[in-house]
């Protein structure tokens, strides 16, 4: 298994990584409270962390849902909190045209499962030098996702992981098929599974979800090997401007890490071997 550095925090070591905050920078005084909560209580855990929010959606329910912040005030709100908190960065690009422009500012760029096979996409990310971090697209079988890794690895890119994030099942839902996390670990990169997103029911003018599955889900991945965990976390989901029936609540956050790092010690060394 490969292992790599993401600023100070490290994936595919024996720490679990956690990547978190909130789905959507609604403002740079939200991102900077929640990405001081999140490092004081992963670094009292001694787990390494990234700070995890989009400065633009593209991809919406409907062209009325809120897209981000104007101009590029979602680019310098994660520019302060790695400037002023300290941790490293991720967010997500759409379009090549942003790529060059956001690796200024990130540590980790993230292609969105929906562009996971967007081949100059993905090879623009590699080119810039930060580590990419690829969502499996809801569409493709865990395996396919070698075809990603691979068109990172040619394009120069030296630092690449995937996420699972579910697996279109009918109409309007999500399944996780947890035999997909050991077949993308066997192709030797860090995996990382989303444990928000993974919860998500698509569709309508505003996407649903099962929040209530989000302790089982990341339970069974932790248990299953995976090299990270994915969460968005909001100080008040029900209010959120953007995956508001998903995001964990922000009170709940230690409790979860405590709960994932109980599984990882558990299953220890044995899945990471």
């Amino acid at each position: 298994m490969k292992s790599f550095a993401i600023g100070d925090a490290r994936v595919g070591g024996r720490e679990l990584l956690i990547v978190a905050g909130p789905c959507v920078v609604e403002s740079a005084e939200m991102c900077l409270a929640v990405a001081t909560k999140l490092k004081e209580i992963t670094a009292a855990r001694g787990l390494p962390f990234v700070f995890k929010a989009s400065f633009r959606k593209a991809n919406r329910s409907s062209g009325d849902s809120f897209s981000g912040l104007p101009d590029h005030k979602g680019l310098d709100a994660l520019a302060r909190v790695k400037l002023e908190v300290g941790v490293p960065i991720l967010t997500d690009v759409h379009e090549e045209t942003e790529v060059d422009t956001v690796a200024e500012v990130v540590d980790a760029i993230q292609i969105p499962a929906f562009l996971s096979r967007q081949t100059s996409l993905l090879q623009a990310a590699a080119r810039t030098g930060r580590a990419v971090n690829v969502k499996k697209g809801q569409f493709l079988a865990p395996a396919d996702m070698k075809n990603a890794i691979d068109k990172v690895l040619a394009a120069g890119g030296e630092r690449v992981m995937v996420t699972e994030r579910g697996t279109t099942f009918g109409y309007g839902d999500l399944v996780v098929d947890m035999r997909g996390l050991v077949v993308m670990r066997a192709l030797g990169w860090p995996v990382v599974f989303d444990a928000t997103h993974s919860l998500q029911q698509p569709g309508g003018a505003v996407s649903g979800g099962r929040p209530e599955f989000t302790i089982p889900l990341m339970r069974a991945a932790v248990g299953c090997g995976v090299d990270g965990v994915f969460f968005e976390t909001h100080p008040d989901p029900a209010h959120a401007l953007s995956d508001a029936a998903t995001q964990l609540p922000l009170a709940e956050a230690e409790a979860f890490l405590d709960e994932a790092q109980r599984v990882h010690e558990a299953v220890g060394s044995r899945a990471h071997a």
